[in-house]
């Protein structure tokens, strides 16, 4: 069985505890990239701030990898990491600020169905952001402008010295090349709910 396969495979605290007894440091690394993403854009919910959410994610599987005999009564590894990330970021958050209450309500309330749907949404966005980066140069940059830095049509075609009608046309190319393979690909269209939910908050 192959590195990734075995990290796939991790379910529960007892399955982390003996792989890292066992000193595979390769199939934890690969455990850890598996989950890194998805687990920051969930720590970026609460912070605003990817670079600490980062931090904190990496501080959270530090952990795991020098105590990993809390995991013991883990059922669901998946759950456990992403409690932990939001209550760390929370704790955080609430060590530079004061705290709002629902966020408080919100960390004692994490159900396994909001983890599930959580991680769902994550890898989604993970798997778009992937596709976007296969974009061509120029579309590649005109939509992120607009998408990720919420630039109008206006200011990216000053910014990039092109027309406002190009600028349209390749958010027009963009959002028909990412339909196509969302649409197309067996793999990136396996979770209608995510797609159809990235494709109305996201795309559009």
């Amino acid at each position: 069985m192959s590195l990734l396969m075995d990290a796939l495979n991790i379910e529960t605290g007892r399955d982390l505890i003996s792989l890292i007894e066992r000193g595979q440091t390769a199939t934890f690394t690969k455990f850890y990239t598996s989950y890194f993403e998805k687990l920051v854009l969930a720590s970026d919910k609460y912070l605003k701030d990817i670079h600490e959410a980062e931090e904190i994610v990496q501080d959270v599987f530090l952990k795991v990898w020098e105590n990993p005999e809390y995991l013991s009564e883990v059922k669901s590894i998946k759950s456990y990491l992403y409690r932990t990330v939001i209550n760390s970021s929370i704790n955080y958050f609430n060590r530079q600020k004061n705290i709002e209450q629902h966020h408080l309500k919100l960390a004692s309330e994490l159900s396994d169905e909001y983890l599930i749907n959580l991680d769902e949404e994550n890898e989604m966005i993970v798997l778009l952001r992937s596709e976007i980066e296969k974009l061509p140069a120029q579309c590649k940059k005109v939509f992120k402008l607009s998408r990720f830095e919420s630039l109008k049509y206006k200011e990216i075609a000053n910014q990039l010295d092109i027309s406002e009608k190009t600028v349209e046309n390749h958010i027009g190319n963009a959002l028909k090349i990412l339909r196509e393979r969302f649409l197309n690909d067996e793999q990136l269209n396996r979770q209608g709910k995510s797609y159809l939910m990235l494709m109305n908050l996201f795309l559009y």
